[in-house]
């Protein structure tokens, strides 16, 4: 029975400070902001979403432009190698091939650095967003008098009247009317290039 009496007495001195500390926090106001139709919808983003696919389109051409002769000559080298039946290329077909190697990794390594490009470029245009849209939400704490604004994609349910999305989106409208659509800014030596989201 003193067994019980303790262990029953050391539970209840353990959930009594942890029910007096539940008691200090203030309920949460909670606010629900759809950070990917804003994405899609914002003016600055949909122009610059138009852009980027302009510079995909453009890479895609790029690169069929530059598969299509190296694939031709493959296919006449492979051919040329058929014919000699085991035997060793001669030096002309040997410069053939090595030729055919250099186009190749120059047309890579091209296609490399355009990549790159878009890639820096598509992470610029999320940054020059972000700086604006974040200070928009964090005064969204204020004028709402919320305590906690959450993305929709983190929130299974929530009632309509949660959704701030809308006011988010004409701040954004208005503070950001456009993004530049360029590679970012470059480095200074022991900088690191901000991630996207």
């Amino acid at each position: 029975m003193n067994t019980m009496l303790k262990a029953g007495l050391a539970a209840l001195a353990l959930a009594v400070p942890a029910t007096v500390s539940a008691q200090r926090i203030a309920p949460a106001t909670i606010a629900v902001v759809d950070t990917d139709r804003i994405l899609r919808e914002c003016n600055a983003c949909r122009a610059a979403q138009t852009t980027l696919q302009g510079q995909v389109t453009v890479l895609q051409q790029r690169q069929q432009t530059l598969a299509a002769p190296l694939r031709t000559e493959a296919q006449a080298i492979q051919t040329a190698v058929n014919a000699l039946n085991g035997k060793q290329p001669d030096a002309a077909l040997q410069t053939r091939i090595q030729s055919l190697q250099t186009r190749q990794n120059q047309a890579n390594q091209e296609l490399n650095t355009s990549e790159q490009n878009l890639r820096s470029t598509q992470q610029h245009v999320v940054q020059q967003i972000n700086q604006r849209l974040v200070p928009i939400v964090q005064a969204q704490l204020a004028a709402k008098n919320v305590t906690l604004i959450v993305g929709r994609d983190a929130v299974l349910a929530a009632a309509p009247a949660l959704d701030i999305t809308n006011d988010v989106l004409a701040q954004l409208n208005q503070q950001l009317p456009s993004v530049s659509v360029t590679p970012l800014p470059a480095q200074q030596p022991g900088q690191q290039q901000p991630q996207g989201r």
